[in-house]
């Protein structure tokens, strides 16, 4: 990625929780905020105007990116998420490389438009349809990373290991089905040898490599530790599918006789670098051992409603001591300020009480705490030495228009959407200008192009 120095005049930015009007962000070829400066009523010659309100750059800490091909296709009746799984597995065998980074560069680029700087991308499509490997055994992953490059956005890549369809009666794994086959290394080992390749290639500034654990259905108890102490030799981010259904409590208790939070904790999977990710049907034990490892938690709650999942006990899980962060996960929309509110609206509705967060804490979530549950610690805040990564929202359109701007932040959290964002910069570069993409110049068309290739 080639950046210049540039400087931006932001009519208002959100700084360390203040809305502050006339704010100049001067960034460097580094990529990196280089200075910041508040009360400048005059634009500098030269400088970039971003009008509107400029915060980090959201952080979508939980993609998976095929899946935005049954957008519509899995709202026709009515049905499960084991019925909603079934559709996702037929779109999965038709991806290819190719198929699968022109998918993926839509939609990452669809997640710019959104004011998305940085994704979380939960990836457990490795091999061919079968489960044989690709000639380079890393061609989906490397695929999908390109594509973030392409769509002009940063990635960490979340490599999933995926070994089992479920438990199993003695907790050793049922073997992947045939949808599931592609998904799986065989073994943990081979896991961690092939994703090591993929970590030791360079792939540039824009990408990351994490791991994760798709769940504790999918892989057994005795190979959880391989892959925990991968993440922590590498002290790479380490994200986990978590009690997203009560039938993945009951096959855990069943056989195991704890809940999978217990199970990831006595395999050592839990702690700081750690992100489960829904936590939906936790116990009270289940909340403590999350906040008391510092263990955060992602939050879907567009996914989590779609698919009837169920509202997670986030306000508690703050409360016990974990970070939240948010992600639209199957894409039934991508718009990281519809979750940030949902995630409050939601617990208004199961406490019927108002006000649990503050607009303020509801975009970090969105921004701070989302990239260092991705391994981007040095993003997430418009300050000297951060990434400058900035996404600017509207105010003066017909959902934000109106309040004073002092109230930006409430503003953009209660009422904007991914419609209202204007700008979004990455690394100091500039990649979608006044709403349009600078490098995917049909975001539309590429989404439907790419997926109509896979309904031939």
């Amino acid at each position: 990625m080639s950046l210049t120095a540039q400087t931006y005049w932001a009519e208002h930015a959100w700084l360390n929780g203040v809305v502050e009007p006339a704010v100049v962000i001067e960034t460097a070829t580094s990529g990196r905020i280089t200075a910041v400066r508040t009360g400048v009523t005059v634009p500098p010659a030269g400088s970039v105007t971003l009008r509107g309100l400029t915060v980090p750059g959201l952080a979508n800490a939980h993609s998976h990116a095929f899946h935005r091909a049954l957008r519509g296709t899995v709202q026709v009746g009515s049905g499960t998420f084991w019925t909603w799984r079934e559709i996702m597995y037929q779109f999965a065998a038709g991806l290819t490389p190719d198929s699968y980074f022109d998918l993926a560069r839509a939609v990452y680029a669809e997640m710019a438009l959104a004011g998305v700087t940085t994704v979380g991308e939960f990836h457990y499509l490795h091999h061919r349809p079968g489960g044989a490997r690709y000639d380079n055994p890393n061609a989906m992953g490397e695929a999908v990373i390109a594509a973030a490059a392409e769509a002009g956005i940063r990635i960490t890549l979340l490599d999933t290991c995926y070994l089992s369809s479920d438990i199993g009666k003695r907790g050793r794994g049922v073997a992947p089905n045939r949808h599931q086959l592609r998904f799986s290394d065989g073994s943990a080992d081979a896991w961690a040898e092939r994703v090591s390749a993929l970590a030791a290639a360079a792939h540039g500034d824009h990408a990351r490599t994490g791991a994760a654990i798709h769940s504790v259905r999918a892989v057994p108890a005795a190979d959880l530790g391989t892959v925990a102490q991968w993440a922590k030799d590498r002290e790479a981010p380490l994200h986990v599918h978590l009690s997203e259904q009560t039938a993945e409590n009951d096959s855990c208790l069943a056989v195991h006789g704890v809940t999978p939070a217990r199970l990831l904790a006595d395999h050592g999977v839990l702690g700081p670098r750690t992100t489960a990710v829904h936590a939906t049907h936790l116990t009270t034990d289940d909340i403590g051992l999350l906040g008391g490892s510092s263990t955060s938690v992602c939050m879907c709650p567009t996914t989590e409603r779609d698919l009837a999942d169920g509202i997670g006990p986030a306000k508690r899980l703050q409360t016990s001591g974990s970070s939240l962060c948010l992600g639209s996960d199957s894409h039934a929309v991508i718009d990281l300020l519809e979750e940030a509110r949902a995630m409050e609206l939601d617990e208004r509705l199961r406490t019927r009480a108002r006000g649990h967060w503050t607009a303020s804490q509801l975009l970090r979530a969105a921004t701070e705490q989302g990239h260092a549950a991705l391994g981007w610690d040095e993003a997430g805040r418009i300050e000297t030495g951060a990434l400058a990564d900035l996404t600017t929202v509207a105010l003066d359109s017909v959902r934000t228009a109106g309040p004073l701007p002092r109230l930006g932040t409430e503003t953009a959290v209660f009422a904007a959407t991914n419609a209202d964002v204007r700008h979004t910069v990455v690394a100091g570069r500039h990649v979608v200008r006044d709403g349009a993409h600078q490098l995917v110049p049909d975001v539309p068309a590429a989404l439907a192009g790419a997926i109509a290739a896979l309904r031939t």
